[in-house]
């Protein structure tokens, strides 16, 4: 028998790329988290670890290359070469028929605050390890029209 010598990176030995939030989403994202402790204390501890783990900038700051909540991302399946573009918000405004992805769903919570170029690991609901590479963002168009 051969042995298999395929070798998935442990959670603690992925190096988690770096991520970019506003003080904005920051602030509103963090409330959702501990808001969904007792419902899914899971996926709201991993969203906390990422908000930990996040450089936290103003709006003006925030790099056009970041995910944010509005932000359109591409992102593609390393293994099958399959892109999907999704639009990051928040879970009032989810429609996976229309490609827009809650900001509280593990592939939400793994994008956000990522940069084009950024890998990630990703487990799927199968348990299989895909590895997953941000390839473009862009944000949501503003008028800068002030209403009355």
């Amino acid at each position: 028998m051969i042995a298999d010598n395929t070798h998935f990176p442990t959670k603690h030995e992925i190096h988690q790329p770096r991520i970019v939030i506003s003080v904005d989403d920051f602030a509103h994202i963090e409330a959702l988290a501990e808001a969904a402790m007792q419902r899914n204390p899971a996926l709201a501890e991993r969203l906390l670890d990422e908000l930990s783990r996040a450089c936290i900038v103003t709006a003006e700051e925030m790099p056009k290359t970041a995910v944010g909540i509005g932000s359109s991302v591409t992102y593609k399946d390393e293994a099958s070469g399959q892109e999907r573009r999704v639009t990051l918000v928040y879970p009032d405004e989810a429609d996976i028929a229309r490609q827009r992805i809650s900001v509280m769903t593990p592939i939400g919570v793994a994008l956000l605050g990522l940069s084009e170029g950024a890998a990630f690991y990703w487990d799927t609901r199968n348990d299989q390890r895909l590895m997953l590479t941000v390839t473009q963002v862009e944000q949501p168009v503003t008028t800068g029209i002030v209403g009355d």
